[in-house]
């Protein structure tokens, strides 16, 4: 089969980023992230954390190619934030929601393993 093997979809390589950064030169305050390793779960993901920052104007990403496993997302924000700052601030949020999506499934999952 010409397929790929199974683990390149998730296992970056060494010598390789999990995400580099590139600023638009045409374009102020635009820039595209690459993320290695990740689909369309990610970029959706964050695609909409992004939408939710007013200081940003868009926020979209891509897949490339099917049997290349990165997404380009791409950011552009007003003069009051930076892609970068709009990036970080994003992933932050996104890690404090899913801690507590997490924090709150566990204390479900022992109020309703007692009744068992």
């Amino acid at each position: 089969m010409n397929a790929p093997d199974r683990y390149e979809r998730f296992v970056v390589p060494e010598g390789t980023k999990k995400v580099s950064y590139e600023r638009d030169t045409k374009i102020i305050n635009a820039a595209t992230f690459t993320i290695e390793r990740e689909d369309h779960t990610i970029g959706n993901i964050l695609r909409m954390q992004l939408h939710r920052d007013e200081n940003v104007l868009f926020a979209g990403y891509k897949l490339p190619h099917p049997l290349q496993y990165k997404i380009l997302v791409r950011i552009h924000t007003t003069s009051q934030s930076s892609p970068m700052q709009a990036y970080n601030q994003a992933i932050n949020d996104l890690d404090k929601e899913l801690d507590h999506l997490k924090n709150a499934f566990e204390v479900e999952l022992e109020k309703h393993s007692r009744d068992f």
